[in-house]
């Protein structure tokens, strides 16, 4: 079974981090629900109280087949300064292994310098990492190398759905697709 990381940090877009942690466990991935600090409670950008079930502090990349990260510009700006996620993402990255973000996230990926050529993010984000690569709404999810990046809360589950067809397989996403009424996603 793949196993994927979710950090999860104060400020984090609940609709993201939920929806990103659900239709990936419904596609058989066992997602590490991970709090930056010791609090597991973490609450989110609307105000949505999270529990995480352990800290990041222990997770190695040799464990884990994929990272995830929600957006949310406040647990961006947390994402991009913790040593831990940045540690995780350059050592991910060397070994190839995938990396994901989506909404405002694609800013903690530029931070540890493991965004690839062309990626996507919520609309303005972009001005703060880089316009060249941006490829804004052309795509629900922008896939360049082993980085995987999507727009923002409306496309969390056509970004789960790729994830799941990336690390389980066709069959598994034909059928999260299916099982959630998610048919608009390509």
């Amino acid at each position: 079974m793949p196993k994927v990381l979710v950090p999860l940090a104060e400020g984090f877009e609940e609709l993201e981090a939920v929806a990103l942690i659900d239709v990936m466990r419904r596609g058989g991935i066992d997602v590490l629900v991970r709090s930056l600090k010791a609090e597991l409670d973490i609450t989110g950008a609307n105000g949505i109280v999270v529990k995480a079930e352990n800290t990041i502090y222990d997770v190695r990349s040799d464990e884990i087949d994929m990272i995830v990260l929600p957006g949310g510009w406040g647990g961006t700006d947390h994402l991009a300064e913790d040593e831990n996620v940045q540690r995780l993402l350059k050592e991910m990255d060397a070994e190839g292994k995938q990396i994901g973000a989506i909404c405002a996230a694609p800013f903690a990926l530029n931070a540890a310098g493991v965004l690839k050529e062309n990626f996507t993010c919520y609309p303005s984000v972009e001005e703060q990492i880089r316009t060249e690569g941006y490829q804004g709404d052309r795509q629900q999810v922008v896939t360049d190398g082993n980085v995987m990046t999507s727009r923002g809360p409306g496309t969390a589950i056509c970004f789960a759905l790729q994830i799941i067809k990336k690390l389980v397989g066709e069959e598994s996403y034909a059928q999260v697709r299916e099982g959630v009424l998610a048919t608009y996603c390509d």
